[in-house]
């Protein structure tokens, strides 16, 4: 079962094997959940609560003017900025690796984001990955990449095909 981040899950065992998204969740979750800079979702073993792997999500913006121009043109010319969604990090513990754990919290944190959207406005869900594997990674979802940066991103309308009515 995929929840919220709490005190009872085993924060300590976790190794992805990316030093930073190691530390954030050990050290630095739990204090941004607090802050509500963000929401931190976790894939547990039931008993033990040893994290499987996990992802945060949190409000955003993009300057239009980051989107190619043909989603510029949809897009009334008040706009400045474009509310998206962060999916700030999604990490799988090394011995959960390459059992389809990644397809789940992507598609997990993809719905949330989805329904978020009917109740408050987003465009469309973000990434900023952190490698080459993870850019493959979202690539492999359809995310698209943003023109002039790293970023990708997935539009809430794509969502709504895949989730509408699930």
């Amino acid at each position: 079962m995929i929840e919220l981040l709490g005190i009872k899950h085993n924060r300590g065992d976790f190794d992805c094997g990316k030093e930073l998204l190691n530390k954030y969740l050990k050290t630095q979750a739990g204090q941004d959940v607090k802050r509500k800079l963000c929401a931190c979702f976790v894939l547990s073993e039931k008993e033990t609560k040893i994290i499987k792997g996990y992802y945060t999500l949190s409000n955003n913006s993009i300057p239009l003017s980051s989107f190619s121009e043909k989603i510029q043109k949809k897009i009334p010319k008040s706009y400045t900025s474009i509310p998206t969604t962060l999916l700030g990090r999604l990490a799988i513990d090394i011995k959960y690796q390459g059992k389809g754990i990644g397809k789940i919290l992507l598609i997990d944190a993809l719905k949330r984001a989805y329904e978020t959207s009917l109740e408050i406005g987003s465009f469309a869900v973000v990434v900023d990955p952190i490698d080459e594997e993870s850019e493959r990674f979202y690539k492999k979802y359809d995310f698209i990449k943003l023109p002039d940066s790293g970023k990708m991103f997935i539009s809430i309308k794509t969502l709504s095909e895949l989730f509408r009515d699930h």
